[in-house]
């Protein structure tokens, strides 16, 4: 049963964070529980958040939340949208797919050539929040 939802997608600009957040909201509204790597890290000082010059213990803190949020999850939703896969969302998709975990992307009605690497490991695709719901009622985790 599919109850955690690890939420991946680039986080470059508000745009972006809002398309995910809107994401969770749609999920958490219907009772699943979600990590949104963004929102959901804890212990870190939000001054260091804002710059690109963080320090390592920050960025170890981060991407330890991040692996713990990915094993604990049963399936993740992809925001795959702009030029090109986000190096951070793809290599997400990489270690749930090695997991054997389901992936469903969310295109938001992008038509794009995608990376057919990255693309073989999605379980379901598609194209935008409102369809969500039913793409996880379809699919069920391997494990």
């Amino acid at each position: 049963m599919i109850k955690n939802i690890y939420i991946a997608g680039p986080l470059f600009n508000a745009h972006e964070r809002n398309y995910l957040e809107l994401i969770a909201s749609e999920l958490e509204a219907n009772g699943y529980k979600c990590f949104l790597p963004h929102r959901d890290q804890s212990g870190i000082d939000e001054t260091e958040m804002e710059g690109t010059n963080m320090s390592q213990a920050t960025k170890d803190k981060i991407f330890n939340a991040d692996l713990t949020a990915l094993k604990n999850a049963d399936l993740i939703v992809a925001l795959m949208t702009g030029q090109d896969i986000d190096s951070g969302t793809a290599a997400e998709i990489g270690f749930t797919y090695a997991n054997e975990k389901p992936i469903i992307a969310i295109t938001a009605y992008e038509r794009r050539f995608r990376n057919l690497f990255v693309d073989g490991m999605i379980s379901k695709t598609i194209n935008d929040v409102d369809e969500l719901l039913s793409a996880i009622s379809s699919i069920s985790p391997k494990h």
